[in-house]
């Protein structure tokens, strides 16, 4: 009888270590959209302001005398400088371009050196998120368990104002996923993340806004990268983030609120992500991001998703977000993001 007891006492602790994490979480706020306006939908034809290049065999508009037009990622410091001389400019500088064929010729890592950002960082249904990750890539990484049935989803909103290619914004859906070879184990994994601030995850979606940055990131990058119209604004409370889809009729906004960042210092993490190339190969490539002004809350209200019925906000349903783990606002920011390379060793 006394071990019976014991083992109940054992069982009922094992049962809270599972489930405690969740405990302390706040629902995650996703409301119905009552925006029903549509934009004009995204074409390649050139404006006043454009030129047209080819880039991996395609044609496509890009910003005419902008950075990419003269310098094709391969951007010149001094020039930049001159153009942006209230950007700082001194950890580009630490950074050697080397020069890659990748569909194209490019030059790695690829500078974004103004930008803005929102991430929420979502429990989402395990079963889900297990189905959308290709079994040549869960033989490398596990998405995280956080709690029994739950992963982790991470939706992020970004602006890029200022970099090699010009200007653009984009949507990003991960998985939040260990490191390659490594135990699943669960928080204490995205914990151990957190802390080496080096971040592993497997992109299920990277709409972007401009035919420059799809074509990049599909030939260059392997990354889910289509065309549709994004909003940004930064006016009042909140930077609010509107995407339609491919037509221009509205499909979602995300909104997060603006955090005091004043006692922010700059630091630098890497996001790193795993994927397949055209050939079926897995590669990894990654982004290092120096937070120049950052906040985070736990605080569900200060991050919010209003979904319609369109085919981005359909796909968010499917996931069956729960609870906000965490949300980042990072409303300046600089990156540098490199070309993926083939993994080698998939024990690493």
């Amino acid at each position: 009888m006394k071990k019976l007891k014991i083992l109940a006492i054992v069982v009922i602790i094992a049962i809270i270590l599972l489930f405690a994490p969740g405990f302390f979480l706040s629902k995650a706020v996703v409301n119905t959209a009552s925006n029903k306006e549509s934009v004009q939908p995204i074409t390649n034809n050139p404006s006043e302001k454009d030129t047209l290049i080819e880039l991996a065999g395609q044609k496509m508009p890009v910003l005419k005398g902008g950075l990419f037009d003269r310098f094709h990622s391969n951007s010149p410091m001094d020039i930049v400088a001159k153009e942006r001389p209230d950007i700082d400019l001194s950890w580009f500088k630490t950074i050697q371009k080397q020069k890659k064929e990748v569909g194209f010729t490019t030059y790695s890592p690829n500078f974004y050196y103004s930008n803005s950002s929102i991430t929420a960082i979502y429990t989402a249904d395990m079963a889900k998120i297990k189905e959308l990750i290709p079994e040549k890539v869960k033989g490398l990484v596990q998405p995280i368990s956080y709690t029994p049935g739950k992963g982790l989803i991470a939706i992020t909103s970004y602006a890029y104002h200022y970099c090699d290619n010009d200007f653009y914004n984009e949507l990003s859906i991960s998985i939040v996923t260990t490191k390659p070879g490594k135990s699943n184990w669960g928080l204490i994994s995205l914990m151990g993340e957190l802390n080496d601030k080096n971040l592993w995850g497997y992109v299920l979606k990277l709409p972007v806004n401009t035919e420059l940055a799809r074509v990049r990131g599909v030939y260059g990058y392997n990354l889910p990268k289509w065309l549709i119209p994004i909003d940004y604004t930064n006016e009042g409370n909140n930077l609010t983030f509107n995407y339609y889809d491919e037509k221009g009729n509205f499909d979602f906004s995300m909104a997060g609120k603006k955090l005091d960042v004043s006692t922010s210092t700059p630091e630098i993490t890497r996001s790193n992500f795993i994927n397949l190339n055209k050939q079926g190969q897995l590669t990894h490539g990654y982004t290092d991001v120096r937070a120049m002004k950052k906040a985070s809350s736990k605080s569900a209200e200060d991050i919010q998703l209003n979904l319609s019925d369109g085919p981005l906000s359909t796909f968010i349903k499917s996931l069956g977000l729960s609870k906000l783990v965490k949300y980042d606002y990072q409303p300046e920011f600089q990156a540098a993001l490199y070309t993926p390379e083939l993994v080698k060793d998939e024990n690493k």
